[in-house]
């Protein structure tokens, strides 16, 4: 696949930014395209791309849109699988630059993602070679542990990273989550963690708590903008 396909939700306003959602395993870009209006950022682009169609081990080999193979449940290097991971973040460096070509600048763009959509933010966030605006991480965990240190990036050493999880999440364990947090502390420094008593889902509370966190990003960006 040379790019990813896209549910692309214009901005009302000239854009000064945009944000990148990526949905989870046996998902598609559908499922939180709903939520943009609820965001109230007018002047802000959403694309909500659809992972590729791989066939996912875990499920028996069952064909469904997934950003990687997952073979097995137990945590293990083998668990996911890298050339998917590494095809991936190749499709999402591809999309970011497709935005750039749009008139976003990278450090404009924003990366969201839910469970496996969220390892994806936080792997492309850890080793991204530019600035980006931000990243969420919404039941998520680390990806390739044992290339963190090797393939970290100086870029994004700074950029804010919030962290999301359900306390009663039972597909991503919130002490995976918290791992991972934890793990990106040591390397980045403006980090935050958020837990809600629920299981691995999106609820009404942490997606407020995504809208006022975006919300402040993006008036940085405004007011950086008027400065100019």
């Amino acid at each position: 696949m040379s790019k990813l396909e896209i549910i692309d939700v214009p901005s009302k306003q000239k854009p000064i930014g945009s944000v990148i959602w990526l949905h989870g395993l046996g998902a598609s870009g559908d499922d939180f395209a709903p939520i943009v209006p609820h965001m109230q950022l007018p002047d802000v682009r959403f694309v909500f791309p659809h992972a590729p169609l791989r066939s996912v081990t875990l499920h028996g080999g069952w064909e469904c849109r997934a950003w990687y193979d997952i073979r097995t449940l137990e945590i293990t290097p083998r668990r996911e699988s890298t050339v998917d991971i590494i095809d991936s973040t190749e499709l999402l460096t591809k999309l970011i630059l497709a935005e750039n070509q749009r008139g976003i600048p990278t450090e404009n763009i924003l990366v969201c993602g839910f469970s496996q959509g969220a390892a994806m933010a936080l792997h492309l966030g850890h080793r991204y070679p530019h600035s980006l605006l931000g990243v969420v991480v919404m039941s998520g965990y680390l990806l390739l542990e044992d290339t963190f240190d090797l393939e970290a990036a100086e870029a994004n050493q700074y950029t804010p990273i919030l962290f999301c999880h359900g306390e009663r999440d039972l597909v991503v364990p919130v002490a995976r989550g918290y791992s991972a947090y934890q793990k990106i502390k040591t390397t980045h420094a403006n980090v935050e963690w958020k837990e809600y008593p629920v299981g691995h889902e999106v609820c009404l509370e942490e997606l407020r708590h995504i809208r006022l966190w975006m919300h402040k990003r993006f008036a940085l960006l405004r007011q950086k903008q008027t400065e100019d």
